[in-house]
């Protein structure tokens, strides 16, 4: 913009003082130093823009002189074809007699040196018709300027554009790629017969996408086409989650610094793909030094300014470039081109000079080659064959086709084929525009144009409504807003044996709209780096197979991530997956983490090893309880079963059927019934068991404390006795008696009937209270929060444990707290009595049988709550069982003994209380309470007496 703003200001500065005398007002400042082909004896002059050479020389920058226009170095044979090509296009219309027939082609090529400076000094002399550019006037006589075919790169596009634009001189381009230049804002007379970048950004990015590469390096030269073109690309991979491992720029004139920078960078990268937007030129120094450091195991991708660039075929480049991918414009064979570059006539034009001794590394000039003789001579003389035909001078008949380079080579005749189109594209524009029919054309009043006198926006008109077929190849060629459809060859550059290069098409991408457009790989044809057949990976991190997470590296691109696996529970099946999923509460992740499976569902199954043992001790419990019953029963008219309460063993022995068989209950799966009825029965079980005993216990107690009382009555009887015999023997009288009164005798509690206060239908009475309470209590248990079978998720993760839901923790702690009052009463009145004598000791059967039920239960809390599953089911029935074996043999085995094994003691006087020996006793008999007490009274009164 600031270009055109400057010139904007200078016209109008000329054309304000225009009629001033040049001589007074005007002032030549510059003088233009060109390498051109000229012929403008024409009735048409087309321009055109070759960068002939690949740079400017150099110069002191001295301004103590008058700058001079810089000359250029650094022959490109490829471009030179170009420029040859553009000849033989015009020569090939002009011999046409359906395009064009009464006119022919004349030509202005310039040379632009792959400078911005060369293409503005170009475009002005070519606009003004001299070398001395006065800008908004043209100068020169001579045909008519038809349209500029040029400039080569995208930047020199852009500087011309600028200045045509301001002309409305047509411009069509046909290596200028860049996206920049579809402003038709910025470039209104702009047109092309390459694609737009957008289309090859696109491409790139497809290929990129459809390997699989997510960490890609990029490099682009620092001049328009390599920004914009690698910005569109970076723009869509990103978007599509690729990450770009580093983004290099090469300046347009590299220093070794700049080179060294980029190389470094390439070897550190991890990335193993590595996308290049540039010119051969630019890009030439960075792969000789690739080169240079062995830099492999690397695919490169290839923008089509260099793709088949035979400056970059070198040397070498088999390990570096070996299995690159590029984008090729569309190639064709154009028939007679190759003779015509064949008959360069050598002294036809500098430029010709220049590429033939360039070519054949020779000179032209007998005298230049003389004076190399002469430096090369070691005396300074030379022969008279020496002075005849020096070493290294040119006869202009060497052999091009035996130079083998990239001029006569037209194999892949892709930018040269670009070229082609674009002189066709001017001429057919022309030939509407010269076969316009009066009255019937585009401009005011219908009127048409004279091909003899038109204007360059005539022209435009033209061009940007043309539409023709390509000779040769069938193409037709039209512009969409100065743009022609994004068609690309996808090349893979292949090594043959003898290490020759070949350009091999491994698939296509064509659209007309990047968002529409279609891409076609051939893989199986591809040739990767190291001859390898499949694609390389280039993955900053190997991709998270399923069952595991990405986690992202703080501070790095989010394609670097660490593969995290799920947590139990959760799954991932989809690779690269963000997050985990939960399963749901009735499944569980399997070993790897991938799907979820329904849980084990597990309960204490009927069938396994384990339950059956447990039916079977319990079955061999109840068995044998209904035994003791049996027993019982037989002898229930015995002294030993009549002593005892019938009725209250029978209800203890019928209240451990009762636990041994509930036991069976906990076992199968858990169902509302046998919940409920597991819990309840095990509850007034226990409850109708511990209150038997509670009635037995307490009777024993009263007993045990009626007989102390009576011994203490007795102790002090007979020390009183003693007290008076003593006394009466000290009196000496004859009368008294002195008997042993050191003999205490044993007492029977069961002759005495102070002794038992509380009958048989106390203690039934008492039991049956204490298990009505429970029953009320259970009863109430079950109306308001029943237990009910629960799925227990939260006990163990990969495990549904079926169980029963006691309803309500207050419920079931008071129902069994009450169970453990009667026991801790049970005990407690045992324990009490333990020391009433008699030949069962059943005080002391019951106290042991109360400890056995609390070591059970006391334990059994802790082994509860360490199990988990259907192991807790188990103890909790190894607890039942045991306690109702314990109290089954502590209180009914010593008594089973008397009635199956010693019948003879069961007889009514070993049911009565055993005789206590005393201290200082010498003899002791068993005799009843009432015998004592009779002896105790007699002996009294004889001593009163």
């Amino acid at each position: 913009m600031e270009l055109k703003h400057f010139l904007l200001g200078l016209f109008a500065f000329l054309q304000a003082y225009g009629s001033v005398s040049t001589e007074s007002t005007c002032k030549l400042k510059a003088k233009f130093n060109l390498n051109s082909y000229k012929d403008v004896k024409k009735k048409v002059t087309v321009g055109g823009m070759f960068a002939v050479h690949h740079r400017i020389i150099s110069s002191s920058r001295n301004t103590s002189t008058l700058p001079v226009s810089s000359g250029c170095e650094g022959f490109n044979f490829r471009t030179f074809r170009w420029t040859q090509t553009m000849l033989f296009a015009i020569q090939e219309i002009n011999a046409r007699n359906d395009l064009l027939p009464s006119t022919d082609l004349g030509f202005v090529i310039y040379d632009s040196c792959f400078t911005i400076s060369k293409a503005v000094e170009g475009t002005l002399t070519y606009l003004t018709g001299q070398d001395v550019a006065v800008p908004n006037y043209r100068c020169g006589s001579g045909a008519p300027l038809a349209a500029l075919v040029g400039a080569g790169g995208s930047d020199l596009s852009i500087a011309t554009a600028r200045i045509l634009g301001l002309y409305h001189f047509p411009q069509v381009s046909y290596f200028s790629s860049c996206s920049a230049l579809q402003s038709k804002f910025q470039f209104p007379t702009f047109l092309r017969t390459i694609p737009n970048d957008q289309h090859q950004s696109t491409a790139m990015a497809k290929l990129v996408l459809h390997f699989g590469w997510t960490w890609v390096g990029t490099i682009a030269a620092d001049d328009d086409y390599g920004k914009y073109g690698i910005k569109a690309f970076k723009d869509q991979v990103e978007e599509a989650g690729v990450c770009i491992s580093f983004s290099e720029t090469i300046p347009t004139l590299p220093t070794p610094e700049d080179i060294t920078r980029v190389v470094n960078t390439v070897v550190a990268s991890t990335a193993k793909i590595i996308v290049v937007f540039s010119s051969d030129v630019t890009l030439s120094p960075l792969i000789n030094e690739l080169i240079r450091h062995n830099v492999t195991n690397r695919t490169w991708i290839a923008s089509e300014a260099w793709v088949t660039s035979a400056l970059i075929n070198q040397p070498g480049i088999r390990s570096v470039l070996g299995g690159a991918l590029g984008f090729g414009v569309r190639h064709a064979d154009i028939p007679g081109l190759q003779e015509y570059l064949l008959r360069l006539d050598p002294y036809d034009n500098t430029l010709t000079e220049e590429f033939w001794e360039t070519a054949f590394n020779c000179t032209l000039d007998y005298a230049k080659a003389m004076r190399q003789a002469r430096v090369s001579s070691a005396n300074g003389s030379l022969s008279r064959g020496v002075r005849a035909a020096p070493e290294g001078l040119c006869n202009g008949k060497e052999d091009l086709l035996q130079l083998r380079n990239t001029y006569t080579d037209v194999s892949q005749l892709r930018i040269t084929y670009n070229v082609y189109k674009a002189v066709y594209a001017v001429a057919n524009a022309l030939h509407n525009l010269e076969h316009c029919v009066d009255g019937q054309g585009p401009f005011n009043k219908n009127s048409c144009a004279d091909i003899n006198a038109f204007e360059p926006w005539q022209l435009m008109y033209y061009l940007k409504n043309v539409r023709f077929t390509m000779p040769h190849t069938a193409e037709e060629i039209y512009f969409d807003q100065g743009e022609v459809a994004g068609y690309y060859d996808i090349i893979n550059w292949q090594f043959k044996e003898d290490g020759e290069l070949t350009y091999v098409h491994v698939g296509n991408y064509t659209g007309t709209d990047p968002l529409t457009a279609n891409m076609t790989i051939w893989n199986s044809s591809i040739l990767w780096n190291n001859e390898q057949f499949e694609p390389p990976r280039s993955v900053c991190s190997e991709d998270c197979t399923p069952g595991t997470r990405k986690g992202i590296r703080q501070g790095e691109p989010v394609c670097c991530f660490d593969c995290i696996p799920c947590a139990d529970g959760e799954i991932s099946n989809i690779t690269n997956a963000r997050e985990c999923i939960q399963c749901g509460e009735d499944y569980w992740s399997n070993e790897v983490r991938d799907a979820c499976i329904p849980k084990i569902i597990e309960y204490l199954a009927f069938g396994e090893p384990l339950g059956i043992t447990l039916i079977v001790i319990s079955a061999f419990g109840a068995l044998i309880t209904i035994g003791v019953m049996v027993v019982f029963l037989i002898n229930l008219g015995t002294p030993l079963v009549k002593a005892n309460d019938p009725l209250l063993s029978f209800s203890l022995l019928l209240s451990l059927v009762v636990t041994f068989l509930c036991s069976i209950v906990y076992l199968g799966e858990p169902q509302p019934w046998s919940c409920m009825t597991s819990q309840v029965a095990l509850a007034l079980g226990f409850a109708l068991c511990l209150a038997s005993l509670m009635g037995k216990s307490v009777v024993l107690m009263l007993r045990a404390r009626a007989l102390k009382a009576i011994r203490e009555r007795a102790k002090a009887a007979a020390k009183a006795a003693k007290a008076a015999a003593e006394a009466a023997a000290n009196s000496g009288s004859p009368d008294v008696i002195v008997t042993n009164t050191t003999t205490t005798p044993d007492i029977s509690a069961t002759s005495n009937p102070e002794v038992d206060s509380l009958t048989f239908g106390h203690q039934r009475l008492m039991a049956a209270v204490a298990t009505l309470i429970q029953a009320v209590a259970c009863a109430v248990w079950l109306i308001i929060i029943p237990p009910h079978p629960v799925k227990n998720t939260a006990a163990q993760n990969v495990k549904i444990i079926l169980e029963c839901d006691v309803g309500s923790v207050v419920f079931i702690c008071c129902i069994f707290g009450y169970d453990m009052l009667l026991a801790l009463l049970a005990f407690v009145f045992a324990f009490t009595a333990r020391k009433l004598e008699d030949h069962f000791s059943e005080a002391k059967c019951v106290t042991f049988g109360m400890l056995v039920f609390f070591i059970v239960w006391i334990s059994f809390v802790p082994a509860y709550l360490s199990t988990r599953g259907k192991f807790m089911v188990a103890v909790q029935i190894f607890a039942i069982l045991a306690s109702s074996f314990g109290l089954l043999a502590c209180i009914f085995l010593p008594k089973c003994y008397v009635l199956l094994v010693k019948p003879e003691r069961n007889v009514e006087e070993l049911m009565k209380p055993r005789p206590k020996p005393r201290e200082g006793t010498s003899t002791g008999t068993s005799a009843s309470l009432a015998t004592s007490g009779t002896s105790l009274n007699a002996t009294t009164a004889s001593t009163a007496n």
